[in-house]
């Protein structure tokens, strides 16, 4: 489903008409490199089966492989090209709310590789954004100065302990980027390395439920 008014290829997915959670919260769902936004949708509604569902798809191509912002290499992001495109997709989602009359529901990102990098960017450069983010294989995107609020602002950072692509280290650096912000950083160490794991799944539905609670 798309809008004229939106410029990301996305889908939309409202929420179940049986959902009992009133405003049903928004889950603004990021894919990896070489996602599309198709990827993360059976994703999102095992998170959270009563939210709503937004899916964009990043606007650069590396080697025809879709991505949301640009690197020199592997692990060396450009950051002008990061900062310009983490404000466009911001602009976005507020579009987005609004054209599709999502109303006063909370975001929350859901971001895998590139897509949780992103995410972490929103939350340091556009703070009003994001109720919260559940970041999947993520590392410091960026170091604002200053450093937003993001007092009690919910974040569950899922890390691979044998990840070859982003290190314990870089992700323990992020989870203390964004505490030092004031965010509620949950850091969870999966048994894997870059890909997800089918334990990562329930934890993080976990964490979302908790939060409702």
């Amino acid at each position: 489903m798309t809008h004229p008014a939106l410029d990301f290829a996305h889908r939309y997915v409202p929420a179940p008409n049986e959902s009992t959670v009133h405003p049903p919260r928004l889950l603004l769902l990021l894919h990896g490199t070489g996602g599309d936004e198709d990827d993360l949708l059976p994703l999102g509604r095992q998170l959270d089966p009563t939210a709503h569902l937004l899916s964009p798809r990043g606007k650069i191509r590396e080697q025809g492989m879709p991505r949301f912002f640009r690197r020199f290499a592997e692990g060396q992001f450009d950051e002008a090209d990061l900062i310009q495109r983490t404000h466009e997709l911001a602009d976005f989602v507020a579009a987005a709310t609004q054209a599709y009359a999502v109303g006063p529901a909370q975001v929350f990102a859901v971001g895998y590789s590139n897509g949780a990098n992103i995410a972490a960017s929103l939350l340091l450069l556009r703070p009003a954004t994001l109720a919260g983010a559940i970041l999947l294989r993520a590392q410091v995107p960026l170091v604002p100065a200053p450093l937003p609020d993001l007092h009690a602002r919910p974040v569950l950072l899922s890390a691979g302990r044998t990840d070859a692509l982003i290190s314990p280290t870089k992700a323990s650096a992020l989870a203390d980027l964004l505490q030092a912000a004031g965010a509620s950083v949950t850091l969870h160490w999966a048994q894997g390395g870059h890909g997800l794991t089918q334990a990562e799944i329930p934890a993080a539905r976990a964490w979302l439920a908790h939060l409702a609670a």
